[in-house]
C-alpha cells in the first residue's frame, strides 16, 4: 500500500495532520522544523502526492488526499506495532493482565463495575485502565494495545465487536442568565442564537457530526463553534459568556458553579449507544470471559439478550 515508504515518514505525516503546524509537529517528533518540512516534501514529490497546502512556514491545511493518506497510515502503523505489543506482553508475563480503555467522560459506575469483576479461573487477574478519546480507543483496540474499551458511538468496523450496554445522552451547559436556563430540558433550537462549545471533531467524530446534522436539518445557522477537550474547559468558556456548551456527561463538570446551569438536551436523534468494544478476532478466553461478566451487569437492563454479539453464558 505504501511502497518504499518508511514507517517514520508515515508517523510524521500523522503528527503533522494532528498539529496542523510544522513547529509543533517537529517538536513532538524531536526533529527540526526544516527536517520535517524536507521529509514531507520528499514524500509528496517521490510519490506524486499533494497532502498539505502550505500558507507560510508554519500554517498548513490538509487536503482530501492527505486525509485519506492519514487514515490508511494509522491503520498500517497499528498493524505494524501489534506484534511488538503482543510479544512484549508475553515477555513480561502479563497473561493475567487486562488493559482496558475508557472515555474521559465515562460514568464512574462503569469503572467500578470493571474493578469489581472477579473471574474464578483468574484469581490474580489485574486490570490496567487507560483513559483516552473514542477514536484512539478504537484504534488501540484494533492495534492490540487494549484488550477492551468502553466507547460511546464507536464506528462500524469489521475489525471490532461492539456490544451496546448503555445509552449516552447530551446535556447543555448554559449561563445562569440564558433565556432557556429556567427550562427543565432544552432543544437545539433554544441555542440557535448562541455560539456553541463542543468537543473537537477529531476526538468524537460521530457525535460531533450528529450534532451538526441535527442543527442543519433544524435550519440553525451557527455563528461560531469553539472546540474543547474537557468539560472543565467548556464550563470556563460558558462562565466567560463565550457561548453555550454541549457535553455528554454533566458529572464531568467537577465543582459546581453558580454561574451555569446544566439541562438535558431533548433531541431523540442525539442519544448514542455506549459499547463494550474488543477486537473481532480476539479469541482470548480471559478477554471474552471478562467481557461477558461485565455485560451481565448492564446489557440485560438495556436491551434483549438476542441483540448481543457476545454470548452471556459460557
Amino acid at each position: 500500500m505504501f511502497p518504499n515508504v518508511e514507517l517514520r515518514h508515515l508517523y510524521a505525516v500523522i503528527i503533522l495532520a494532528e498539529e496542523m503546524n510544522f513547529t509543533r509537529a517537529a517538536h513532538r517528533l524531536h526533529v527540526t522544523q526544516s527536517t520535517l518540512s524536507k521529509q514531507i516534501a520528499s514524500l509528496e514529490r517521490e510519490h506524486g502526492l499533494h497532502l498539505f497546502t502550505r500558507y507560510n512556514k508554519r500554517a498548513i491545511e490538509i487536503t482530501d488526499a492527505g486525509r485519506i493518506f492519514v487514515e490508511e497510515a494509522r491503520s498500517l502503523l497499528s498493524q505494524a506495532e501489534r506484534p511488538f505489543h503482543l510479544a512484549r506482553a508475553a515477555d513480561n508475563g502479563t497473561g493475567h493482565v487486562l488493559v482496558i480503555g475508557h472515555s474521559l467522560f465515562a460514568d464512574q459506575s462503569w469503572i467500578s463495575a470493571l474493578l469489581g469483576i472477579r473471574l474464578r479461573l483468574y484469581p490474580k487477574l489485574r486490570l490496567r485502565l487507560i483513559s483516552h478519546f473514542s477514536t484512539e480507543l478504537v484504534r488501540n483496540v484494533i492495534g492490540g494495545e487494549l484488550n477492551l474499551a468502553l466507547v460511546t458511538a464507536p464506528p462500524e468496523d469489521p475489525q471490532i465487536t461492539a456490544v451496546p450496554f448503555a445509552v449516552a445522552s447530551l446535556y447543555a451547559v448554559l449561563p445562569q442568565s440564558h433565556a432557556a436556563a429556567s427550562k427543565k430540558q432544552v432543544v437545539l433550537q433554544d441555542l440557535a442564537h448562541d455560539e456553541w462549545i463542543l468537543l473537537g471533531r477529531q476526538f468524537h467524530p460521530f457525535v460531533y457530526d450528529a450534532i451538526m446534522d441535527v442543527a442543519r436539518r433544524a435550519g440553525i445557522g451557527l455563528k461560531h463553534t469553539h472546540h474543547i477537550i474537557t468539560a472543565q474547559q467548556a464550563v470556563h468558556l460558558v462562565t466567560e459568556q463565550v457561548g453555550v456548551a454541549i457535553i455528554t456527561r454533566p458529572t464531568m463538570l467537577g465543582a459546581h458553579t453558580e454561574d451555569v446551569v446544566v439541562r438535558p438536551l431533548c433531541e431523540p436523534s442525539l442519544c448514542f449507544p455506549t459499547c463494550l468494544v474488543m477486537r473481532a478476532d480476539d479469541d482470548s478466553r480471559l478477554a471474552n470471559d471478562f467481557a461477558r461478566a461485565f455485560l451481565r451487569k448492564y446489557a440485560p437492563q438495556h436491551q434483549p439478550q438476542t441483540q448481543l454479539e457476545l454470548p452471556l453464558s459460557a
